[in-house]
């Protein structure tokens, strides 16, 4: 039976190949877009919660520079009153006014203290009697002594002496005599419980924190301040993402907590001037668990989406490669001989033109052998049309048989007649095969009571680029040298002009 041709089914297959590379690219499309979205969309959030914690920062830090700038307020005020000369002959009551400004220094945050140069409690804000405590041994008090350009001073976190102020920090100026020499300090402690009730006061969600550092890497407040945190006054310099904050006035990053290993988000800006540095780590995992739920939802439906194409798909190819088998069976069946399982007329037609045009493009060979089987209708009188057709199906074998060569075709031209086309073929080749036709089908067993063979007569013709045929004039020269071998005795192979 013949088959489609290698280009013919190439060309047929390539619906179905169009159709998987076009679901394959509709599927990376898909995927590629809901993965720009969902990053587009992380990054959002990310920027959004950064967006919270800086403003979280600037309001904090706006709120620790009021009361700086109120606490110095109040040193200079201090300072200013302990330079009047006339500051002792003022009675008791308008001195301590005089001295400490209360539109200046709240008594819940803390107290204000004058100290002598020997570090001796001499003017106190809490009271017009001042309490008894000396401070000559701080590192404060000694910083002033030693150098007399310190500013404003941000001290360390401590212990409140005096007062019971629990954990607090100082904010400190040098007093200067008249001859410039050192004459004491005016010295403020801001209690450390305020930050963590301003702290306490903004939402920054669960499992984060506002945490206040000085520049030496101390802890100052922070909240939710958990049981197995580090305590106040705990040193965090020489951890890698202190040293990060340290060397930048402000920024945000994310980086695994050296506490928990987890990731998390930080959020720093520096206090203006002052060495004290706000900041707000927020858990990464709280962060993005919204983001992170939308895009499971988003990523399991982008799947089945993408299986469901895949599928469908799948099912589509399927049913495209059935009906490119059903076609091909179609046209094997259109271009067969039904009877012989050779190709018909109509398939035999088709090939004649295509290698004849194809011999006119490259001036190659083609040849044609007329095969014709001898005494057919007595042969069909004796046995009946079951007898005939059985014999014309073993010839067929016989000739096919034969053939050896993919683009050779043998054909059944019509009644006990075959026709057998070989392109690219000369009269010598073509004269070989058909003498073995001739022996393969001598070669067939006689059929019921017979005793001799079928045999069968073939004509030669033969087109070579130098020779005048046409397609008409070649299938007429090998039907003249079919006529001549049966004129011959039959069983027997003519070639033209024989």
């Amino acid at each position: 039976m013949p088959t489609p041709s290698p280009r013919f089914a190439l060309h047929r297959s390539h619906p179905e190949l169009a159709l998987t590379l076009g679901s394959c690219v509709a599927v990376l499309a898909i995927v590629a877009i809901v993965s720009y979205l969902l990053a587009r969309e992380r990054d959002s959030v990310e920027l959004s919660a950064v967006r919270s914690a800086n403003n979280i920062v600037q309001l904090i830090e706006s709120d620790i520079l009021r009361n700086a700038e109120l606490y110095d307020q109040s040193l200079k005020g201090l300072i200013w009153a302990v330079g009047r000369s006339e500051l002792p002959s003022i009675p008791g009551p308008l001195r301590q006014r005089l001295l400490f400004n209360e539109a200046f220094v709240d008594r819940k945050r803390g107290d204000v203290l004058w100290l002598d140069k020997q570090g001796d409690v001499v003017g106190d804000s809490t009271s017009t009697v001042p309490r008894k405590a000396n401070f000559a041994d701080t590192g404060v008090f000694q910083a002033h002594a030693r150098n007399d350009s310190l500013g404003l001073l941000v001290g360390p976190p401590f212990k409140a002496r005096l007062g019971g102020l629990d954990w607090c920090i100082s904010f400190s100026r040098r007093i200067t005599g008249p001859g410039g020499e050192f004459a004491g300090v005016a010295a403020g402690a801001l209690r450390l419980s305020y930050f963590v009730d301003l702290f306490r006061r903004l939402d920054i969600g669960a499992d984060s924190n506002i945490n206040l550092f000085n520049t030496d890497g101390q802890l100052l407040a922070r909240q939710p301040a958990r049981a197995q945190d580090p305590p106040i006054g705990s040193n965090y310099a020489d951890r890698p993402n202190f040293r990060r904050m340290l060397s930048q006035q402000s920024g945000s990053f994310t980086a695994a907590s050296a506490t928990d290993g987890r990731p998390r988000m930080y959020t720093f800006a520096r206090v203006a001037q002052l060495p004290l540095i706000v900041l707000v780590v927020h858990s990464a995992d709280d962060v993005f668990a919204s983001w992170r739920r939308t895009a499971i939802m988003v990523s399991v439906a982008t799947g089945l989406l993408c299986a469901g194409i895949l599928w469908l798909t799948l099912l589509l190819g399927r049913e495209l490669r059935r009906r490119h088998q059903a076609e091909q069976g179609l046209a094997a069946l259109a271009a067969t001989d039904s009877l012989t399982g050779l190709a018909n007329r109509r398939r035999l037609d088709q090939v004649l033109r295509q290698e004849w045009a194809r011999t006119q493009r490259n001036r190659k060979p083609l040849a044609v052998l007329m095969v014709d089987v001898d005494h057919f209708k007595a042969f069909n009188q004796r046995h009946g049309h079951a007898g005939g057709d059985h014999a014309l199906r073993e010839v067929a074998k016989a000739i096919e048989a034969s053939i050896r060569r993919p683009a050779d075709l043998a054909a059944r031209y019509g009644g006990e007649e075959f026709q057998v086309v070989l392109p690219e073929t000369d009269e010598a080749g073509a004269m070989l095969l058909a003498e073995r036709i001739r022996a393969q089908v001598e070669r067939l067993a006689p059929f019921g009571q017979d005793t001799q063979p079928v045999t069968v007569s073939i004509g030669v013709s033969a087109h070579t680029a130098n020779t005048q045929h046409d397609l008409a004039g070649l299938l007429g020269a090998a039907d003249e040298a079919l006529y001549r071998a049966k004129a011959n005795g039959r069983n027997r192979v003519e070639g033209p002009g024989r």
